[in-house]
């Protein structure tokens, strides 16, 4: 269920995102993307020979880039009246690798709101999981600005 932007004070859940399979295709569409085609990425055969995980793995920046779209699924924007920018990241850390074919999905809080003289600066704590996994794939402090 998803909450209105506006509504949210400091220390709210969102909640969690619908889960996403990072498939083969999604990994090769972003390495073409960002021109980043490492071997860990997107060759099979060399990872289930050389890699420590066996398959392709996700590169860390695209748990990052699916970030807005998985956002959306927990605030309640009207795009009609409402501008939402994103402002940038405070921390990103990649804990664990996203192996090819794993789902993953969003948890988010937000952590402070501050008031800027263009808008509503919302910091948020995001968390990547993935499934049967221990350890989070990402964490991360999201900014967003709701320009007034």
């Amino acid at each position: 269920m998803s909450k209105a932007l506006i509504d949210l004070v400091e220390g709210d859940n969102l909640g969690e995102t619908n889960w996403i399979t990072i498939d083969q295709e999604t990994i090769n569409k972003f390495a073409d993307s960002t021109n980043d085609h490492q071997w860990i990425h997107v060759d099979k055969t060399r990872c289930e020979k050389e890699s420590p995980f066996g398959v392709p793995i996700a590169h860390g920046l695209l748990s990052t880039a699916l970030m807005p779209n998985a956002f959306y699924q927990l605030i309640e924007l009207n795009s009609a009246t409402q501008t939402l920018l994103n402002y940038g990241i405070d921390t990103l850390r990649f804990l664990e690798p996203v192996r090819v074919n794993d789902r993953i999905r969003y948890h988010v809080s937000l952590e402070s709101k501050t008031v800027k003289p263009t808008g509503v600066l919302y910091r948020f704590n995001t968390q990547v999981e993935i499934e049967n996994r221990e350890k989070p794939a990402m964490i991360g402090k999201f900014l967003m600005l709701l320009v007034q």
